[in-house]
């Protein structure tokens, strides 16, 4: 194997899993660290830089973050069922805990002349704006709905997320000299071209819910729903109950959502019934266990056939009863049982299977060009549409993912639109600011804690299950106090505090092959990676996680150390006679829309790569 190359960013920021898995990049335990030390307005600053709304994703976020977390493959021995560092819920803490941070938002620039147009009000639109607004464009958001926030406002039940963190959060967006127009929705896509925008930014999600077109539909339409549908209009108070039996289609969050939401609004017998198994079903983990645990059962493999009705009354749906069937490569078709078709009494059906994109206002002859599945046709990472000043993201870009993902595309199509419009290549991206700093304080001493932490995962407080049920609008999860937070961060394996290694000041005296308490680092004759994994002290099983690897040293040897199962404690860099050994904290910024994301800068972007 050759020499491990660290000044090459993307080595190191796959080390830092958290982050890397974060579809924006937030510099997970960065902000930690900074919750331990009680900063949680710096914590706060570091999460809105790249994921723009901490306190709504610190209650609403699909966690990609999570199972990424170093934490839940090396505690196996601690905890029969490891869990991640709660990353989601300390960051509600930056939220819940901050002084006013007015001050600290950027301070707008002069206006440059240039006009953005973005279509809808939801968190990809308002990246856009986020980034674009500060540099001194004139950026314009129209919204349909009276108030910014688009599906995190509509879509996500007040009970998971109440009204004034979206206020405060869209706030902080739209004070930025953003103008809002909200109760409008775009009608027409040539229109607005017409208006003179140098640039237009589509966000306007997937806004049409699948509708399941079984027998009996058409007499029982009047209590069959449309999930998102339905929570936009319980969202808006214009429906505040529903029958006491529910039955609830889907297997994703937008299911969650509805059968918690339903339970709120009289329903006592509320099931959700989806075709899939259990583990196959989209809805978050944590989704699944909260509609547990609030008594609404979960009943899987069952696949809708027909709506029963009487008279135009709905009485119930029939099911078809299917098992799981793979073939030899693994695919998956579900196969009838032969048992009988299954009847449950219901006064409402929720139908939540699915949503896709529609874009009836965009004119099929405004040059922008579609695929087959109705999606725009744009460039890849650029969200550029076949109108080289249109562009597209969030939901509306590749189909309905998380809000995370949203604000991902809004910062890359932001630097898209600020390339275009200082005429640069948009399929040229700026590469990320990164540097190590070493945390050496002493001889032996570290600026950062590296203690271990054995403790297991905190759990987070709720409200009372009679007084959380009993109201659309009462918050469910209450989050961490101060002192749980703190102790959950100590949890955090400062996965960006990297083990950096010289080899000319390298004795070969294992001393610190000796004091690994995860027998990571071996030293070893070289040979293929295949076969060098095997060799280790302990074998490296895991592919997707990089080998690092040293020169060859004195003895014909090479240091080898297997990133993936490193608790990054320091005990080989205490250890070790020498200073070989070197821990030193990697921190990685994607680059914003800007000057530095221009070409003009790109060279001392490059430059800043390596040691600090």
């Amino acid at each position: 194997m050759q020499r491990t190359d660290i000044s090459d960013p993307a080595y190191f920021h796959k080390v830092v899993d958290c982050q890397y898995a974060c579809p924006a990049h937030t510099p997970v335990p960065e902000y930690i660290r900074m919750i331990a030390q009680g900063r949680y307005s710096d914590a706060y600053m570091v999460n809105w830089v790249s994921n723009v709304f901490p306190g709504i994703l610190g209650r609403t976020c699909d966690r990609p973050c999570e199972p990424a977390c170093r934490r839940g493959r090396v505690e196996k021995n601690n905890a029969g069922d490891p869990e991640p560092v709660a990353i989601c819920r300390l960051k509600r803490v930056t939220a819940d805990f901050k002084d006013d941070v007015h001050d600290r938002m950027p301070k707008v620039l002069p206006r440059n002349g240039k006009r953005i147009a973005c279509v809808g009000a939801g968190p990809a639109s308002l990246t856009v704006a986020r980034d674009l607004a500060p540099l001194g464009y004139e950026v314009t958001v129209f919204e349909g709905d009276a108030k910014a926030g688009g599906f995190i406002r509509t879509q996500i039940p007040r009970f998971r997320l109440p009204e004034s963190v979206i206020d405060e959060e869209t706030g902080y967006v739209l004070d930025l000299g953003v103008k809002f127009i909200g109760g409008q929705r775009i009608e027409s896509m040539k229109a607005l071209m017409s208006q003179g925008f140098d640039a237009i930014f589509v966000g306007c999600g997937a806004p049409r819910g699948r509708q399941l077109d079984l027998p009996g539909l058409a007499q029982a339409k009047e209590h069959i729903h449309i999930g998102i549908d339905w929570l936009a209009s319980v969202s808006f108070g214009h429906v505040t109950t529903i029958g006491k039996r529910v039955i609830v289609l889907g297997g994703g969050n937008t299911a969650m959502d509805c059968c918690r939401s339903a339970r709120r609004l009289g329903g006592e017998d509320v099931k959700v019934i989806v075709r899939s198994g259990f583990e196959e079903m989209k809805a978050s983990p944590w989704e699944k266990e909260d509609a547990m645990h609030e008594g609404i059962p979960i009943i899987n493999f069952h696949v809708p056939k027909a709506f029963v009705h009487e008279g135009g009354v709905l009485k119930g749906m029939t099911f078809e009863v299917v098992k799981a069937q793979y073939d030899a490569k693994g695919k998956r078709q579900l196969v009838p049982t032969g048992a009988s078709d299954v009847f449950f009494e219901c006064d409402d059906v929720l139908v939540a299977v699915g949503q896709e994109n529609a874009f009836p206002w965009i004119e099929r002859d405004s040059g922008i060009a579609f695929d087959e599945w109705g999606l725009p046709q744009l460039g890849k990472g650029t969200f550029q549409s076949s109108v080289p000043n249109v562009f597209f993201g969030g939901d509306s870009a590749y189909g309905p993912k998380n809000i995370i993902t949203a604000v991902a595309h809004g910062h890359e199509a932001a630097v898209s639109i600020d390339r275009l419009l200082h005429s640069e290549d948009v399929a040229v991206r700026p590469p990320p600011m990164t540097n190590l700093m070493s945390q050496k304080m002493g001889i032996h001493e570290w600026s950062y804690d590296n203690d271990t932490s054995n403790d297991l995962r905190y759990k987070v407080p709720w409200t009372k299950a009679e007084i959380a049920l009993a109201s659309i609008k009462v918050e469910v999860e209450l989050g961490f106090d101060a002192a749980t937070a703190f102790k959950e961060a100590g949890r955090c394996l400062n996965c960006d505090v990297q083990t950096v290694f010289l080899e000319s000041a390298c004795i070969e005296c294992d001393a610190c092959v000796d004091i690994c308490p995860m027998d990571c680092i071996s030293f070893k004759p070289n040979d293929e990676e295949a076969q060098l994994r095997q060799h280790l002290k302990a074998p490296a099983l895991n592919l997707t996680q990089a080998l690092y690897v040293s020169d060859e040293l004195k003895t014909g040897h090479v240091m080898v150390k297997d990133e993936d199962v490193c608790l990054h404690c320091g005990l080989c860099a205490e250890r070790c006679p020498t200073g070989a050994w070197d821990m030193q904290k990697f921190l990685l910024n994607t680059t914003p829309a800007g000057e530095r994301c221009r070409d003009s800068a790109m060279p001392r972007a490059r430059s800043a790569v390596g040691v600090a």
